[in-house]
């Protein structure tokens, strides 16, 4: 589409391995009329014959967008992988834009293909982009049965796949190993994770995971068992965690502070509950601290940021955000600086054990509402030869809305 005055003047084309053959006719046409066109060495070889002038793309990403910045008004055009707005390049550009300076022409994404090859029904199967993250975020999608398609970022990659769910118990999940998928060189093999045997990965590879083993499997409910986490006692344990969480009440999109956080299980376990939420934990000790990074990689929440430092003070010019617990520190002055800060409205939940943090919510709950919670609980335990129920410290749980 050519640039005017009030139109757009970048057009983002997704492009499959079959190159110009696969594109529409407005992307076709895009092409002809665009001054510059962008993307990656590969994207830009699948167009042999182009007449405007070319820009490979630069690693990292982000050294190209002022690049691409600076044709702002001419036709330009930028090249993406498939979708360019499913685990691809459109939304990184596309936000530094108004709406009506770009348009977009996706080709079929590299899930809608794999699934295509595989007949695998795409509603059904959990979709992850894994060219910059961890393998660990597959985590709580490793049950037996389920079906995932990954991108990932080359062929050892792949291998480190294969290496890790076996690792985990889930050796004999089937690895579909589909390269350059929809193009002249597409190959489709499959091989078992712990009988693995392929060496020779091409890239753009995809790979379609069937789950099976006898792996643990990561619960999707509130109040992991506490043997999922690494700590050294200080945790809210499972009972305690699954009220406060559904008190804390995650959303989607919501961000979380966890100040005091131990082992993180509270940051962790808000994070598990939807992809797309955030959280921050704040810790004092560096152990503890290091800790929680280590369970958050663990189980699939790297996204978890933590902050070493002492609060409040290491709260001070930040705005609150959607919840906000305390599990460690809570304090007169905690309380007063949580209620000053900018932001709102906030779900702020703190849990107290001692005597005089018990005092201290009960004051604060006095003053300014919210729900007080006494939780009590007691397991069964060897008594003699018999049993007997041995009771934990009571725990007191205060609620509200900031």
């Amino acid at each position: 589409m050519p640039a005017t005055p009030d139109g757009p003047w970048l057009t983002i084309i997704g492009i499959g391995e079959d190159g110009l053959d696969g594109l529409s006719t407005a992307a076709r046409a895009a092409l002809e009329e665009a001054t510059l066109i962008a993307g990656a060495p590969r994207h830009l070889a699948l167009l042999p014959g182009l007449r405007a002038e070319t820009l490979s793309w630069p690693v990292p990403f982000d050294d190209g967008v002022q690049a691409l910045l600076a044709r702002r008004g001419e036709p330009t055009v930028m090249l993406a992988s498939g979708d360019p707005f499913w685990f691809g390049a459109g939304a990184s550009i596309s936000r530094h834009l108004n709406p009506q300076e770009w348009t977009a022409h996706p080709a079929p994404s590299t899930f809608a293909l794999v699934a295509a090859r595989l007949g695998w029904p795409l509603q059904d199967t959990e979709c992850h982009g894994l060219h910059a993250a961890p393998l660990t975020r597959l985590r709580p999608s490793l049950v037996p049965g389920r079906r995932a398609i990954l991108l990932l970022r080359d062929g050892p990659a792949v291998n480190a796949l294969a290496a890790y769910l076996t690792g985990q118990g889930f050796g004999p999940s089937t690895l579909h190993v589909l390269e350059a998928i929809g193009g002249p060189r597409e190959r489709i093999r499959r091989s078992r994770a712990d009988a693995w045997d392929l060496d020779d990965i091409a890239h753009p590879v995809a790979v379609g995971l069937s789950v099976a083993g006898d792996g643990r499997t990561l619960p999707r409910s509130s109040g992991l068992a506490d043997d999922w986490f690494d700590h050294d006692g200080q945790i809210t344990k499972r009972p305690a965690r699954a009220l406060t969480l559904s008190a804390l009440a995650p959303r989607p999109g919501e961000t979380l502070w966890d100040i005091g956080t131990g082992s993180g299980s509270i940051a962790i376990e808000w994070l598990l509950a939807h992809p797309s939420t955030h959280a921050l934990a704040f810790e004092a000790d560096p152990q503890r601290a290091a800790r929680a990074r280590a369970n958050a990689l663990s189980l699939g929440a790297d996204r978890l940021s933590v902050i070493e430092g002492k609060a409040p003070e290491i709260l001070a010019g930040r705005t609150r955000p959607d919840a906000v617990f305390i599990g460690g520190g809570l304090s007169q002055t905690l309380l007063e600086a949580l209620f000053a800060l900018p932001g709102g409205p906030t779900r702020l939940v703190a849990n107290a054990v001692t005597l005089e943090s018990e005092a201290l919510l009960f004051q604060w709950h006095g003053s300014k509402g919210g729900d007080l919670l006494r939780i009590e609980l007691a397991q069964a335990a060897p008594l003699g030869s018999r049993r007997g129920w041995r009771s934990a410290y009571p725990l007191v749980q205060w609620s509200l809305i900031l």
